[in-house]
Parts: structure tokens; C-alpha cells; sequence
């Protein structure tokens, strides 16, 4: 039988809140821009509360847990603090990456192998409340083992190197990234995508790692909605994830 599922397209709305921030106004609402995304065809919400709030702020995360209708991706460095608003807003899925106040956006992946037994105790409690945990790895195969071995059901694989890559390279990492996929399925986990993935990269991942159920954009989505408006630059790459999984199973 011809497998038909396409990719989940989870809209992160960090830059709609960092357009905000920049003159500390009420708008634009990233809370607006989730609703849009939903109406668009995104089956997911992320946002990243960061330590600094720089874009999402606390606000944000109570009222968008309130109101959105598909689910909500809740990125988070493996904090006391963050743990806390995780288990009192109870987000769907809790999303584990590594922070640093001097980083422009989030830079590779979460060392979990380097610290399977903190992580292990810090998702515990989230896995009791019922919350989906997921560790944002580099596509290797250490990492993999280590995720599930903290209890995470989910891993997230950094593709920020591969949208980064031209020609040979991009190949390289792209088979990188296809080679993690298979290995995370095979030892039961569920696996999304996300960093840097843009109108011009996303599709050869989507064409040739089949297995890759979910996909977290922001930046590009944000970014062409200046020039198309929110609602299409989100109709855009639901259709574009949607024509790659099909022109796949072709």
C-alpha cells in the first residue's frame, strides 16, 4: 500500500515576538501569528522561552497554551526555572536545547550524551505529567542512543549544518541527517527537523528522508511573510512539505 502521511509543518513564532521586542510594543502578537499559522494549515506551535526572553515571554507561553488548537512545542534549556513553567502551563511537547546568553539563535544540538543522567532526571518529572519530551540532537547516532535512554520519545534533528551546506557538502549532510532518521526509527523513536530550513533547502530533505514526520520553521516563514503576508508564506510551505512527500511516494 502506497504510504501516504505528509510532515507536519510546526510554525515557530520567535520572530514574530522579536519584531515586538525591538520597541517593547503589544504588537506584532506572536499569539495572532500562532492562530494564522493554525487557519494556514501548521499542525504545530513552537516557541523557545528563553532565559533571557528575548522574544517569547512568559506571557506569551500562558496565553498561547490557552489557545491554540493543534499543539504546542515548548523549547526550553534544561532548567530549573523552565521546568517549572513547563510542568505549571503543561505544554504538549517540551522541546530540550542547548542555550547560551551570547548565541545569536540556538548553535547545534543538545549534548546529551554528555549528560544523559541530569537530562534523564530533569524529563522525569515532565514524562509523569504527561508532556512529550524531545531532545533537539546532532544527526548521530550517540545521541540517538542517549535521547532514548533519557525517556524521550521524540528527537528533533539540527539541520543547521546541512542549510548551510552547498553542493557536495549539502549531499554530505543531508545523507548524515537521512542516516540518523533511520537509525532513530529503528530504535522506536519519532523524528522531526528543524534550523535554518528555508523555501530553497527544505524539500530535497523532504524528498529523500521519508521518514522525518515533522518539520520546525520560523525564520523564512517570518521573513517572506513581510513580503506575502503570514497567512501565504505559511500556505507556501505547508504546500511545499506537502509536494515534496507526494512527488516522494510518486
Amino acid at each position: 500500500m502506497l504510504h501516504t502521511s505528509i510532515p507536519v509543518l510546526g510554525v515557530n513564532v520567535d520572530h514574530v515576538a522579536t519584531l515586538r521586542q525591538a520597541r517593547l510594543t503589544r504588537y506584532p502578537d506572536p499569539v495572532h501569528a500562532a492562530h494564522v499559522a493554525e487557519l494556514a494549515g501548521a499542525g504545530q506551535i513552537t516557541i523557545h522561552l528563553r532565559e533571557d526572553r528575548r522574544h517569547i515571554q512568559d506571557r506569551d507561553v500562558r496565553i498561547l497554551r490557552e489557545t491554540i488548537r493543534s499543539r504546542m512545542n515548548l523549547e526550553m534549556g534544561a532548567t530549573a526555572e523552565m521546568q517549572a513553567i513547563a510542568l505549571q502551563t503543561r505544554p504538549a511537547m517540551v522541546t530540550l536545547v542547548p542555550e547560551k546568553r551570547e548565541e545569536r539563535t540556538t548553535e547545534g544540538g543538545l549534548d546529551v550524551a554528555g549528560q544523559q543522567s541530569a537530562l534523564t532526571r530533569f524529563s522525569a518529572p515532565l514524562l509523569e505529567a504527561g508532556i512529550i519530551v524531545s531532545m533537539f540532537i546532532d544527526p548521530d547516532e550517540r545521541q540517538v542512543d542517549a535521547s532514548r535512554a533519557t525517556g524521550a520519545t521524540l528527537i528533533e534533528l539540527h539541520t543547521g549544518d546541512y542549510a548551510e551546506a552547498t553542493g557536495a557538502r549539502a549531499a554530505h549532510e543531508l545523507d548524515k541527517l537521512a542516516q540518523a532518521t533511520r537509525y532513530g526509527k529503528a530504535c522506536g523513536l519519532t523524528i522531526a527537523a528543524g534550523h535554518g530550513l528555508d523555501y530553497h533547502n527544505l524539500a530535497p530533505l523532504v524528498t529523500q528522508v521519508p521518514d522525518i514526520v515533522e518539520y520546525n520553521i520560523g525564520h523564512s516563514i517570518v521573513a517572506r511573510a513581510i513580503f506575502s503576508g503570514f497567512d501565504q508564506a505559511v500556505r507556501d510551505m505547508v504546500a511545499l512539505i506537502r509536494d515534496a512527500s507526494l512527488a516522494r511516494q510518486a
